[in-house]
């Protein structure tokens, strides 16, 4: 890692002329980018208009197994989980009741990942409030020396030509600086400037319902809390359908209330905090937050050296605790590319192949988030649910069935937060076939494109903590020394980071369906076979995004890489 130096000194440094990266927004996913960029040696220059985190709004509450998984590839899983309000270990259920104090309708147990399964993922989910989060990133980017976090300022303008582009800079007092840089990202939020400059436009719905946040302090609240320990609970009554759930253990608590616009949930806070809880409870408002939920995607994440990621890029509902996440995987993928093509060994396809990667998983993201929104507590309304005896029992019994039927993807979601699969990016290669040929294969296998299946390969222990930062070769089978050799013969020649990992006695040959694994920087499998492939420079070049163009003869010695830079246009 970078050597770092004091962040009092850094905080007081001018802004540079010039920095490889401009990083526009220093929200969580602005920040993730400059620490993949600043691990890696790459100067950047990160803008952020706040000059300070703000507590009064938790926005998203949850950190998914994936993100937890770059949290720990960054040495910072154990930091964030040491300042988080609430342990995991604390609760790992979500409960649908009438009330806090009523009748108990259903409830989930392990949700978001917060308990283990078997060895799935290195790192169990984290509930945490977004500025929990964002003040440790904050701190992290402070931390490295190649990274500069300038906030009370903001990007109002950005230019590109064929050489780089220009940023202007504006800080609190109105003076303007000009930046120039090799790449922006645009992580500027949903009324992004950067997408405004670079033509890129939203395209999707608004929902039509409004909701109403609300941060209120009840220190006596559990008290009235009839129910088990929950991160969420889902209020299914007709005079404050909700959603409400511990910030804190210490009287700090967060709720949505459904349908309900700002003039309502401005007059009316304190009766539907009242009406949640189901019993008098002393409670003060600490901020409000009138939304509606928005579902929608750029036209284009991309234009020359300018990119979108997080919700400049796109927007879902919060349901099921994507959105955040997802713009944290967006700064992963830019960031690791952006860095091989500035370290000189990606080609310009490594850059073309964020938007082709990233907009499936987005939009997946936004499906499954618009199928949770279509049943929450205001769908979930019946009569009788409060009734003792034998007709409430009954109507509580048909509220469980439908809530089991209805609300368990959103709770249990693995398969959507570690399936994607980029099979058709231009940087992966066919599955070979010695490594399928025999095998019946079911979910996830190691198959090019897809997540690496993750091993504990003893107490603590996980097989992503021996990849190495760039490309990874694990050996998991066979006796490919001449394979071994090959490949760093040819990673050398292009200038290409390989580590070479030998796990054979770990017995995950017949797990993965081939003796070797050609890993990418973010944990995803780029290529598996069973010997050495039958062009390992083509294969390279493919991995490396560099362009190939085949001459007539199809020689492997007259084939021409061009490695020219990416023309500037908008695609």
């Amino acid at each position: 890692m970078p050597l770092t130096v004091p962040t009092s000194a850094r905080r007081a440094a001018p802004l540079p002329v010039f920095t490889k990266v401009v990083v526009a927004g220093g929200g969580p996913v602005g920040l993730a980018a400059a620490i993949e960029l600043g691990q890696r040696g790459i100067p950047c220059l990160v803008v952020e208009p706040r000059t300070t985190v703000a507590h009064t709004r938790p926005r998203c509450k949850t950190i998914n197994v994936r993100s937890m998984a770059h949290l720990r590839r960054w040495g910072l899983a154990d930091r964030l989980r040491a300042r988080a309000p609430l342990s995991t270990k604390w609760s790992q259920e979500v409960v649908f009741c009438t009330s806090l104090a009523g009748q108990e309708l259903s409830h989930f147990t392990g949700v978001f990942g917060l308990t283990a399964q078997g060895d799935r993922f290195p790192e169990l989910g984290q509930q945490a409030p977004q500025y929990v989060l964002e003040e440790l990133l904050r701190e992290v980017v402070e931390e490295l020396t190649p990274c500069q976090l300038v906030t009370g300022s903001r990007v109002v303008a950005v230019r590109q030509d064929d050489a780089e582009a220009l940023v202007t800079v504006e800080d609190q007092e109105g003076r303007r600086s000009v930046v120039a840089a090799e790449y922006v990202l645009g992580c500027d939020g949903p009324r992004s400037v950067v997408r405004d400059q670079i033509g890129s436009d939203y395209v999707g719905d608004f929902a039509l319902r409004p909701n109403f946040g609300m941060m209120f302090r009840a220190p006596d609240l559990w008290q009235r809390v009839r129910h088990r320990p929950a991160v969420q609970y889902w209020v299914v009554n007709r005079g404050a359908p909700s959603l409400i759930g511990p910030v804190d253990l210490e009287g700090l608590w967060w709720m949505i209330a459904i349908g309900v616009d700002r003039e309502t949930g401005e007059r009316d806070g304190q009766q539907l905090i009242q009406s949640a809880v189901g019993a008098p409870v002393k409670a003060k408002i600490v901020s409000t937050d009138p939304w509606t939920a928005r579902m929608q995607i750029v036209n284009q994440l991309r234009c020359g050296r300018v990119f979108l990621a997080g919700d400049a890029a796109h927007l879902n509902p919060p349901f099921g605790g994507h959105g955040l996440n997802t713009g944290l995987g967006d700064a992963v993928d830019l960031g690791w590319k952006l860095a091989a093509v500035l370290d000189g060994w990606g080609g310009p396809l490594m850059l073309d192949s964020y938007e082709v990667e990233r907009r499936p998983v987005q939009a997946a993201v936004i499906d499954a988030a618009v199928a949770n929104m279509s049943v929450l507590s205001a769908e979930l309304l019946h009569d009788g649910l409060e009734v003792p005896g034998p007709v409430g029992d009954r109507a509580r019994e048909l509220a469980n069935a439908r809530i089991q039927e209805t609300k368990a993807a959103e709770f249990h979601a693995l398969d959507l937060v570690l399936g994607s699969s980029f099979e058709y990016s231009p940087l992966t290669a066919p599955d070979s076939g010695e490594a399928t040929s025999g095998h019946h294969q079911s979910g996830n296998s190691g198959r090019p494109g897809t997540l690496l299946p993750h091993a504990w390969l003893s107490p603590g222990r996980s097989i992503y903590d021996e990849l190495g930062r760039d490309l990874t070769l694990l050996v998991v089978g066979g006796e490919p020394a001449g394979a071994r050799a090959m490949f760093e013969q040819v990673c050398r020649e292009r200038g290409a980071p390989l580590s070479v990992v030998d796990l054979r006695e770990a017995g995950l040959r017949d797990r993965y369906h081939a003796n070797l694994m050609l890993v990418r920087p973010d944990q995803h499998v780029a290529w598996r076979g069973d010997g050495p492939p039958q062009d390992p420079v083509a294969l390279i070049d493919r991995v490396r995004g560099a362009r190939m163009i085949e001459a007539p003869d199809h020689s492997r010695t007259s084939r021409i890489r061009a490695t020219e830079e990416e023309e500037n246009v908008c695609l």
